[in-house]
Formats: structure tokens, sequence, C-alpha cells
């Protein structure tokens, strides 16, 4: 179903491109097909999306490891349960920021 509706995205340009794999990674990481990974996982689907079908350029995620503990991982985890709670904004603007914990 997940592809099927991606798919159909892409090919009627439902969304911005860089939506289009947000959405992907988002919906891809609550299916939750490993017991752990699945994060890193999405966000990958989510890069092969964005650069080998839409063309644009990969994500930055931050711009540092998100599996840190620190204040980008908090800002990805806000932008999460943003995104749980259907604004997907915050996580659109989280993948293509740069910023650093140090």
């Amino acid at each position: 179903m997940l592809t099927e509706d991606c798919k159909f995205w892409v090919a009627n340009k439902v969304f911005p491109e860089d939506e289009i794999a947000i959405r992907y990674k988002f919906r891809m990481v609550s299916i939750h097909p490993f017991p752990n990974g699945n994060g890193r996982h999405s966000r990958i689907c989510g890069d092969i999306l964005v650069s080998r079908v839409l063309n644009r350029s990969v994500f930055s995620w931050g711009g540092t490891i998100i599996g840190e503990q620190g204040e980008t991982r908090k800002r990805y985890l806000d932008a999460l349960h943003k995104a749980d709670q259907g604004e997907l904004g915050s996580l659109i603007m989280f993948a293509r920021s740069v910023t650093s914990d140090l």
C-alpha cells in the first residue's frame, strides 16, 4: 500500500518533492519492520527516493548523527512527534537542516 501510494504521489505531483520523500519515510518508520534501526532504515529509504526518483539532493538530517543524544536528536524526535499529530512541516524542515550539537 505504501509503495502504491508513493507511486501515485510522484506520478500526480500530489505534494512537493521533499514532502513526498518525507511522507514515505514517515510511513515507512511507522511500519516498524525491525526490532532496531527503523529510523535509520526509513531515512535511507527517504534519501533513495528523493535522490534517485525525484532527482534532488539527499537530506542532511540535521547535519550530524541522530542516534547520539543531543540537541539534534531532540529536534528530530520533536519533529517526529509533530508528524504523529499530522504536522509534517517540522520534519521536512529538519530533514534539510544542518546544525551541530557542538
